[in-house]
């Protein structure tokens, strides 16, 4: 009973998903969050991490460990000769040639310069362009959703547009059949009618086939499976209520400036002098006493200023560069924003002109209602062929078929502009 139960809910569940309402926005997130750069975002923040890590490693002191034995061709001697001098029996012990030392160094930063916090600066700006760059990259999926899903919705509402032609074309073929068994009309007209209804189920199997294809793809862009039951949402036709670019692409060039910025802060920072703490603790043969022959351990402590002054001779050319990079990148957002403008422009054009098409698609579906109901009374009284029907039968149906169209270029045209500007 349990087992019963069970498959019953699996049932249930399967009925449900199959059935299950799905809008654009939802394909948006799902195909952001499927979209495998999407991982790039931790690695990008974990690398940030390690490489702020070593940086602050910077302010640690820098233990160095060296060892060394060498031997040398002459040694320090005193050019005394004590026997001259009347001092009889004294002599100063020449040094081995032989020496041997092992010391340990250690040296603590005061004062940089700064150097280690336009490190860590031009670190964290480098993740940031890394994340933009995969932004752009991610948003670009949205593009390709809209194409799927208004695909999808236009293949739908064609193939129920198609259903109701062919239950039309049906009845009107049982009529003309009972026409011709009375004489009033002959096979060749229940014939034209017969080819009418063979182009309609061609015409239903093509937006089938196509609405599955477009399933599949956007499917796997989602990553989730969606079947023929599914309900697409048909979005509201809102034009956006501001046409300010605030496109991923924007962030992108902000954060690659802001990182040419950071590297113009380093190059402050090299210029200035370094302070720090020394000590070195050793144990040789012969120690600080040169003079001395024997193995002796000794220290010295300190403080050590040092400046670079080399690095004044490349920073002007260093930041020229670095300005010329800045300059690079803010003419590429002024081309971007130029030719977004202008592709807002067309498409919001596009949208006032499906509007206005809009506008005529119902009085002419109706007029050519009129002319279709005209023409079935014309062929119940066999003035007209079967062809005249069925021409103005399709006549109809193309106006239908208008609007279902102009219906979906609009909502496309409308969430390609939000795409434009992503509002």
């Amino acid at each position: 009973m349990k087992k019963k139960f069970f498959i019953s809910n699996l049932l249930f569940l399967g009925w449900l998903t199959s059935f299950a309402q799905l809008t654009i926005e939802d394909c948006y997130t799902k195909a952001q969050a499927n979209y495998p750069l999407i991982r790039q975002y931790d690695l990008i923040e974990k690398t940030k991490e390690y490489n702020l890590s070593n940086a602050n490693k910077g302010y640690l002191p820098q233990v160095t460990f060296s060892a060394k034995a060498t031997y040398q061709s002459d040694v320090t001697k005193l050019p005394v000769d004590f026997s001259q001098l009347g001092i009889q029996g004294v002599s100063v012990p020449a040094l081995s040639k032989d020496q041997y030392n092992a010391s340990l160094d250690v040296n603590q930063i005061i004062w940089d310069g700064g150097t280690i916090k336009s490190q860590k600066e031009r670190l964290q700006t480098a993740a940031e362009v890394n994340k933009k760059n995969i932004e752009v990259t991610i948003y670009a999926i949205n593009e390709r959703i809209n194409q799927l899903y208004f695909g999808i919705l236009l293949a739908d509402a064609q193939i129920r547009q198609i259903g109701l032609l062919q239950d039309e074309l049906d009845r009107n073929y049982n009529k003309i059949a009972s026409y011709v068994q009375n004489g009033v009309a002959n096979q060749s007209d229940l014939d034209a009618v017969k080819v009418d209804i063979l182009k309609a189920k061609q015409n239903e199997v093509q937006f089938i086939n196509t609405k599955k294809a477009y399933i599949e793809i956007l499917s796997k862009l989602i990553g989730e499976e969606l079947s023929e039951n599914t309900d697409f949402v048909k979005p509201i036709p809102v034009r956006p209520s501001t046409l300010t670019i605030n496109r991923p692409e924007l962030g992108l060039y902000d954060a690659q400036i802001q990182n040419l910025e950071t590297k113009d802060r380093e190059i402050s920072a090299s210029l200035m002098p370094r302070l720090g703490l020394f000590a070195t603790g050793g144990y040789g043969n012969p120690g600080l006493n040169m003079l001395k022959e024997g193995f002796e351990a000794y220290y010295i402590a300190g403080v050590r200023l040092s400046w670079n002054f080399g690095n004044f001779y490349t920073q002007k050319n260093n930041r020229k560069v670095i300005q010329n990079s800045i300059q690079n990148i803010e003419n590429q957002r002024e081309t971007f924003l130029f030719n977004i403008n202008l592709d807002v422009t067309q498409k919001d054009n596009h949208i006032d002109n499906y509007f206005d098409q809009l506008k005529y698609d119902d009085e002419i579906i109706a007029l050519r209602g009129s002319v279709k109901r005209a023409s079935e009374v014309k062929m119940a009284n066999g003035t007209i062929s079967a062809s005249d029907l069925t021409r103005d039968i399709n006549a109809e149906q193309m106006a239908i078929q208008d609007k279902i169209l102009h219906e979906t270029e609009l909502l496309l045209a409308i969430y390609n502009l939000k795409f434009a500007t992503n509002n």
